[in-house]
């Protein structure tokens, strides 16, 4: 027996050894690192969201999300280089290793986790299919679609969720299919289509991009989907994968703690324990992902909180925030522990 315990707490010691180790090392985390700079595949026209301004910088929600990934690996938010996608390119790119990460109007889905080799990181923005409408027309529901000619974009989830609506309740649906936005922008402001769906973010950031133009259409109130959106990298890469995801999770973090970059060099005396192991004081949460301790110090210094990177990139749409608040404000984002 006194055997039979002893090689137990050996075969005890050994496990806990082992899973104290950090993770193995990865292919893209090494390739990014060696490199210097992050490569990050986003829309380029996705007001609020991510798209490029009059100065040529890139700018939104996602754009910041890259960003926090570069401050988090070399304690420098510029070091990222965009790399403009499309509907139709974005994955294959990601596949092909042209881009190390993808951060843009992508959903979670179990058929890209399960049979393209992907992998989601975790959700930066939760948002629900609408229709856009010309205020005209006088429809105030999705209900009275029916017969309606919808402009919907290929390679998206959003063409399935369209067709699953509205055979599901027994309405007539005209699709016309296009992918040039430039396209997309002239058959909807010259009345080729009645109404047009994608996600309500997207057609905020559609809306905004008409100008005066886009006093004359209205989002009308239903939501016909799920969409968690959020980055995306390639399966297999461990060390990447656990670097992306705590990344993301920093900006909500401070939120929660109520630090932002304005204040987070005065809280780093902060004597909270948990604020103390957030801001790499102690617990040596940097060393564990591969990076500096002061890794999420320099995400809220550079990049900002989550409420920070709405108000400086999404509020001006005005689109309320809603689910996509803190839990504790009544939303569903609800970051786990840094501890």
């Amino acid at each position: 027996m006194k055997r039979l315990l002893t090689a137990f707490a050996l075969l005890a010691g050994g496990m806990g050894a082992a899973l104290a180790q950090p993770a193995s090392s990865s292919a893209t985390f090494d390739a990014v690192r060696a490199r210097g700079h992050v490569v990050c595949g986003t829309a380029p026209n996705l007001a609020g969201f991510a798209a490029v301004d009059s100065r040529g910088e890139w700018r939104g929600l996602y754009v910041d999300g890259c960003r926090a990934v570069a401050a988090a690996m070399f304690g420098d938010a510029t070091r990222v280089r965009f790399v403009a996608t499309t509907l139709q390119n974005r994955l294959p790119m990601l596949q092909a290793g042209e881009i190390d990460i993808l951060v843009s109007n992508t959903t979670w889905t179990l058929t890209r986790e399960a049979s393209l080799g992907l992998q989601f990181t975790g959700v930066t923005f939760y948002d629900g299919q609408g229709f856009l409408v010309r205020r005209s027309l006088g429809v105030t529901s999705a209900r009275q679609l029916d017969g309606a000619t919808i402009c919907v974009q290929p390679g998206t989830t959003t063409e399935l969720n369209l067709a699953d609506y509205f055979r599901r309740r027994g309405m007539r649906l005209n699709p016309l299919v296009i992918d040039n936005v430039e396209e997309l922008r002239g058959a909807i402001t010259s009345g080729r289509c009645d109404a047009y769906t994608i996600g309500t973010a997207a057609l905020t950031a559609f809306r905004a991009g008409l100008g005066a133009q886009g006093e004359d259409f209205m989002l009308l109130p239903e939501l016909i989907s799920k969409e968690p959106l959020g980055p995306v990298i390639r399966k297999g890469d461990q060390r990447w994968f656990d670097l992306v995801r705590w990344a993301g999770f920093v900006p909500l973090l401070a939120e929660e703690f109520g630090i932002t970059s304005e204040n987070v060099a005065a809280r780093l005396n902060d004597p909270d324990p948990e604020v103390q192991r957030f801001l790499g004081r102690t617990g040596g949460f940097g060393t564990m992902l591969g990076v500096q301790d002061d890794w999420a110090f320099q995400i809220i210094r550079q990049v900002g909180n989550y409420q920070e990177s709405w108000d400086r990139n999404v509020a001006p749409l005005g689109l309320a925030r809603g689910i996509n608040r803190l839990w504790s404000e009544g939303g569903i984002h609800y970051p786990p522990p840094a501890r």
